[in-house]
């Protein structure tokens, strides 16, 4: 898999099936893909950017290394971080830092 904002960002607005012990899969929506642009005292060659999803009110997902699963992309191991909780359900965000290229 290659974990790359353009990747990301062409699955915008779809759902991820996130595999936990405790039974069915939950599903979070891919709603952003946020790019950091480099600072002028950072490796250059880095690309830096964050997801987001949003997934129901009634299953809680704690800070952790979770499967993740999606049609086109296939399986993935992403740390989410739960961001905070609205009307719509709980964010989340996983963050990365890779060099380009790889």
């Amino acid at each position: 898999m290659d974990y790359t904002a353009e990747n990301f960002s062409r699955h915008l607005n779809t759902k991820f099936k996130v595999k936990v012990e405790s039974g069915e899969p939950v599903e979070l929506e891919l709603v952003e893909v946020e790019v950091r642009k480099s600072q002028s005292d950072e490796e250059a060659s880095m690309e830096r950017f964050s997801t987001f999803f949003h997934g129901p009110a009634n299953s809680f997902l704690p800070q952790h290394t979770y499967d993740l699963v999606h049609p086109e992309m296939g399986e993935m191991q992403i740390f989410l971080v739960p961001l905070g909780q609205d009307h719509k359900g709980i964010t989340y965000e996983a963050v990365f830092n890779r060099f380009k290229g790889d």
